[in-house]
C-alpha cells in the first residue's frame, strides 16, 4: 500500500526555515497515531494553521505550520513508514 507524503519548507517562530517531508495524519494508516503515542489525558491544542505530522527524517510526530509556508508543497509516494530512506532526499 502507498502513503501519500509530502516535502514543505516553512519559517520556524524563531525566523529560521525548516524543510520537512511528513505524512499528514489523515493519510496515516489505520491505528498508527495510536501505536506511536501514550494517552496523557491532556490535549494539546495547536495554533490555527499547524498540523501535527508524521515526520519521516526524524521518524516521530513534528508540528508544520502552514501559515509560514515558503513556496509549495511537493506531493510524492512512499511504500511504507517504517521502509522510508534518509537518502531520498
Amino acid at each position: 500500500m502507498k502513503l501519500k507524503a509530502n516535502t514543505g519548507t516553512f519559517k520556524k517562530k524563531d525566523g529560521s526555515l525548516r524543510t520537512m517531508k511528513f505524512v499528514a495524519l489523515q493519510d496515516l494508516p489505520d491505528g498508527f497515531f495510536t501505536s506511536q503515542t501514550k494517552g496523557t489525558g491532556k490535549k494539546r491544542n495547536l495554533t490555527e494553521g499547524s498540523n501535527l505530522v508524521w515526520d519521516l527524517d526524524m521518524q516521530g510526530f513534528r508540528v508544520f505550520n502552514k501559515n509560514t509556508i515558503v513556496g509549495e508543497l511537493e506531493t510524492f509516494n512512499i511504500e511504507s513508514l517504517e521502509n522510508f530512506e534518509k537518502k531520498s532526499k
